[in-house]
């Protein structure tokens, strides 16, 4: 490397790309694993997010009162094609997890109150988790181009202030008159 593109080099500022996991990666940010972030899995958020409050407030009532028999089957189908519309929302991936861990009831028979508390809890505590996840790689996204900007703003040449960084530093003030 020669002195004029060794000094180009250290003045140009390196730009991170942030990878699929929400972490800054080296160089183009080709993965080769061909993962997707989590916010990228989750194809329709609103509608994950209206199923999720649904899902959450029907546990809130399983645990509140009895259920007869024809509410335990009503809710085994609610249950059932809440699951259903969630997947219309997720990309295939969490499709395939959620499916190996949802509790599958048994055809043909009604299931318990037990049964049901734990199949709506199950699916509540991982739609919180698949939330959590999502919030954990925005944060650290908005980490990542934090810390992109600090970079590009060091690396620019001395005199030269980005725009609204001005305001940031504090000038001299104005008084409008003597103090009482």
């Amino acid at each position: 490397m020669n002195e004029a593109s060794k000094n180009q080099s250290e003045q140009e500022p390196q730009v991170l790309v942030v990878g699929p996991n929400g972490i800054a990666l080296e160089g183009g940010g080709d993965t080769d694993k061909g993962e997707k972030s989590v916010t990228e899995m989750v194809e329709q958020p609103a509608k994950v997010m209206r199923i999720g409050g649904m899902i959450r407030q029907l546990l809130e009532e399983v645990k509140a009162a009895p259920l007869d028999e024809a509410s335990r089957a009503r809710l085994r189908e609610i249950h059932k094609s809440s699951i259903k519309e969630l997947e219309d929302g997720l990309a295939p991936e969490l499709v395939e997890e959620l499916e190996r861990l949802s509790l599958p009831f048994t055809e043909g028979t009604v299931p318990s109150e037990a049964e049901l508390r734990i199949a709506q809890a199950q699916l509540v505590g991982w739609l919180e988790g698949l939330f959590h996840g999502i919030q954990t790689t925005l944060f650290a996204q908005q980490m990542a181009a934090r810390a992109q900007l600090e970079q590009m703003r060091r690396a620019l040449p001395a005199g030269m202030v980005p725009p609204g960084a001005d305001d940031e530093q504090p000038g001299p003030r104005q008084s409008s008159g003597p103090y009482l």
